[in-house]
């Protein structure tokens, strides 16, 4: 197993560099691709309740340690709170299902899933009534509650995703614990120069999702980008290598998805790829400010939420928190 890079969080405790991320991974397929990862060396799995794979995700975690040995101080596993889950009362039960789904006494990692609160039992909000307003619910008092849980013993670290620069600002101010990462979409495409600031400053890591472009839409393909291609090229190496190169020289941990034993090694090899300055300087010029996972999902006729407000466009010095 090659040495893969580590980031370090504020507290010194670090965490693989690259991982395996298990959105839209299939159940039945799921599985068989956390073992085939496992077996050859990915040490890090990105997870969340609202995939509904952790039960099998759990299981192959068990006999993955045992089949090839892996110490449970050697990985690190992260899952994320759901909307529906973000009054304080509902935390706790929450962690204990994932925990149990992941058969595990203890998680890495758990994150804030998204800056946007539902009614208990509402999955995904249809109707603005089925959403909660930041008024009624401050994600301070989520945050109180997930303190507790470390606390406890139950979780290692805990953090956010999904949140603009503001949002964190905001929930820092309250926090007992601070967050020590923030899960966001970032690739070439949409760097989030910002926000990247303003994580270094705070000493908040950053977890790219999607950080291939998410199989591309609306002309955007960034596996078909000529100059990611022309880069491939010349490193004779895949274009999602130098993709996954371009944000671990970022300082980013990336978290590529595949059900594909092939693409599992390949993703996984990015970390022996040493981009030079001047290539990655010609990736940066192909900033796009494009999301690809915009949230208009949440975006409800009169709801509480619009992608403004969600990213802070259109006013980013205020914030209700």
């Amino acid at each position: 197993m090659s040495f893969q890079p580590r980031c370090t969080l504020k507290n010194g405790t670090t965490i693989p560099a690259i991982g395996l991320g298990t959105w839209k991974s299939e159940r039945q397929l799921v599985g068989k691709a956390v073992c085939d990862a496992l077996k050859i060396g990915y040490r890090h799995i990105d997870c969340a309740s609202i995939y509904g794979n952790e039960t099998e995700i759990g299981e192959a975690i068990e006999y993955s340690r045992k089949a090839f040995k892996i110490s449970r101080d050697d990985l690190w596993l992260t899952s994320k709170l759901w909307n529906d889950c973000h009054q304080p009362e509902f935390v706790r039960p929450a962690l204990l299902q994932t925990l149990q789904d992941l058969k595990l006494e203890r998680l890495d990692l758990y994150l804030i899933h998204w800056p946007v609160s539902q009614r208990h039992g509402i999955k995904i909000a249809k109707e603005a009534n089925e959403q909660i307003s930041r008024t009624e619910l401050p994600l301070s008092e989520t945050w109180k509650a997930m303190e507790a849980l470390v606390k406890e013993g139950l979780i290692r670290e805990i953090g956010v995703s999904n949140f603009s620069s503001n949002k964190l600002h905001a929930l820092m101010k309250s926090a007992t614990i601070q967050p020590c990462m923030n899960q966001v979409e970032r690739h070439p495409y949409l760097q989030q120069t910002s926000l990247v600031s303003t994580c270094e400053q705070s000493k908040v890591a950053i977890t790219a999702y999607s950080p291939l472009g998410s199989g591309g839409s609306n002309n955007l393909n960034l596996l078909q980008e000529p100059l990611i291609q022309d880069i491939s090229g010349q490193y004779n190496c895949a274009p999602a290598q130098v993709l996954l190169a371009w944000g671990l020289a970022k300082n980013t941990i990336v978290i590529p998805k595949s059900i594909h034993p092939q693409r599992l090694q390949s993703n996984l090899d990015s970390i022996n790829i040493q981009l030079q300055k001047d290539d990655i300087s010609r990736i940066d010029t192909l900033e796009r400010h494009h999301r690809f996972n915009d949230g208009t999902i949440w975006a409800l006729k009169d709801g509480h939420y619009t992608c403004a407000s969600l990213w802070d466009d259109d006013n980013p010095s205020v914030e209700s928190q």
